[in-house]
């Protein structure tokens, strides 16, 4: 058994990575200079990410998971960090006080983190956090947060313990990863956002491609370590979804629990903890002053100000090709929400 409790058992994963050309030529090193390492795609899944990653995919595919371990699973920006700390209040007895006190950094480490950059380029403290070996000495429960597609992680993940996926409509998705990749080093996005919008839909940002990820969740809805959950439902009904994420971890919330939950959840006090995280980010190097915070607006249908109208018939097309065959549908904007 290696350090990081590998698996040697598990076949290694069957997707190979070659570097995307392109991603070290012009246009792209322009507009993405922190991406100056280049890209991988995988195949089969065109799966498109660091070349660290694409160097080492096979350690997380062989990592594994632990039967009490809670993995909250998205594609980028899609309500990840703030269904980290649902998951994990509920997950350690509505604990607010510890999740206060403490980065949720620290509380939930980031599967794939240690592979945004080469070893020499990751900050140490982010790396003495975020790496497999230290994933593997963690106590439990571990709540694990992972952008990666179901088929790229440990393959008895679903069977071993629970999952909480959560997707967000992609036109929202854009606009935030747009904000996101404006905001950190490592990305240092210069363009504009309808060049990202087409990258984003042509599958060359990180992550992508958007629907082939969320669609494999779709399918995977109904295994009951699983729960599905939208953005703009939490958006339109926290207390709901709490109670959906309790019982799906078998785990009982008391009225005056509920109360603390949903005020350690508002956008006010989350955006209040990350201002911290935000700080600590910069005092470490990895954000750009002056391009934002990671916690920006959190609202459902907030992409109704930033398209123009042809840009969004072009992003209309591409949903409807892309959900084509599908039931999955999304809730584009909201009347109310919290």
């Amino acid at each position: 058994m290696a350090s990081h409790e590998q698996n040697e058992d598990i076949p290694r994963l069957p997707v190979k990575f070659e570097l995307i050309p392109e991603s070290l030529t012009s246009p792209i090193i322009d507009l993405f200079p922190g991406q100056d390492e280049g890209m991988v795609r995988g195949e089969p899944g065109g799966f498109v990410f660091t070349r660290e990653y694409g160097r080492r995919a096979n350690e997380i595919y062989q990592f594994q998971p632990r039967e009490d371990d809670v993995w909250v699973c998205t594609f980028s920006k899609s309500g990840t960090t703030w269904t980290q700390e649902l998951v994990w209040l509920i997950a350690n007895g509505c604990d607010t006080e510890t999740a206060k006190k403490t980065p949720l950094h620290v509380r939930s480490p980031y599967l794939e983190g240690d592979f945004l950059q080469s070893p020499e380029r990751m900050p140490q403290e982010i790396r003495d956090c975020w790496s497999l070996e230290s994933m593997a000495k963690r106590p439990s429960p571990r709540i694990i947060k992972s952008h990666l597609p179901f088929y790229l992680l440990p393959p008895k993940l679903l069977d071993t313990c629970k999952v909480v996926y959560v997707a967000r409509n992609p036109k929202d998705v854009i606009v935030s990863n747009y904000h996101h990749f404006k905001l950190f080093k490592f990305h240092d996005y210069k363009g504009t956002l309808e060049q990202f919008a087409e990258y984003s839909m042509d599958g060359l940002i990180y992550y992508s491609p958007y629907f082939p990820h969320v669609l494999e969740a779709w399918k995977q809805r109904h295994h009951p370590n699983v729960l599905f959950l939208f953005f703009e439902e939490m958006k339109q009904n926290l207390r709901a979804v709490v109670e959906r994420v309790a019982a799906h971890l078998n785990q009982t919330v008391t009225e005056e629990q509920m109360v603390r939950v949903l005020d350690h959840l508002s956008f006010k006090r989350l955006a209040e903890g990350e201002a911290t995280e935000t700080a600590k980010a910069k005092e470490m190097g990895v954000i750009n002053e002056g391009a934002g915070t990671f916690f920006r607006k959190g609202k459902a249908g907030d992409w109704k100000n930033h398209y123009s109208p042809e840009l969004n018939e072009r992003i209309d097309k591409w949903m409807e090709d892309n959900l084509a065959g599908s039931d999955l549908k999304f809730v584009m904007e909201l009347d109310h929400q919290d």
